[in-house]
């Protein structure tokens, strides 16, 4: 809320840099938006999970977001980003069995992968997976500027 940049100011976010780090990729190079524009918080301030209706009302601008922005790869970061594509466009998709994947999506690549929190990485996926699944990332992004370079 206090830089109104996503994956800012938090340990999300030097998780985030460290993952793209890994793969010689600087938060500069890529564009970050969130699947809900709004920040939900518990009565306790804390943050929280959207509701599917954040995410409904949110949907139309991913989606217009999406379409000027016109990503080739789109890398998902967590199980909120990955539900809020489903919105767009529907898919089967789950992180559990689609993480580290690469996917078509809407004439696209996607990359579902975990959330950078702390509480993912202590209960989930640890540091050295989720950096194996930013070598996914790289490789799409490596292996779609092939094919777009070359037609």
């Amino acid at each position: 809320d206090r830089t109104r940049v996503p994956f800012s100011g938090d340990q999300s976010g030097a998780n985030l840099d460290r993952f793209l780090g890994s793969i010689n990729l600087r938060r500069e190079q890529i564009f970050i938006t969130s699947a809900a524009l709004c920040n939900p918080r518990t009565d306790s301030g804390a943050n929280r999970k959207p509701t599917q209706k954040e995410l409904a009302n949110c949907s139309a601008f991913l989606r217009r977001t999406i379409e000027l922005i016109d990503p080739r790869v789109i890398v998902t970061l967590g199980s909120v980003a990955l539900e809020a594509l489903k919105r767009i466009q529907y898919h089967e998709l789950n992180l559990k069995q689609s993480a580290a994947r690469i996917h078509a999506w809407q004439d696209r690549v996607l990359v579902p992968i975990y959330h950078p929190s702390p509480q993912v990485l202590a209960s989930h996926r640890r540091e050295a997976e989720q950096l194996r699944d930013y070598q996914v990332v790289q490789k799409a992004i490596i292996d779609d500027s092939r094919v777009h370079s070359s037609s």
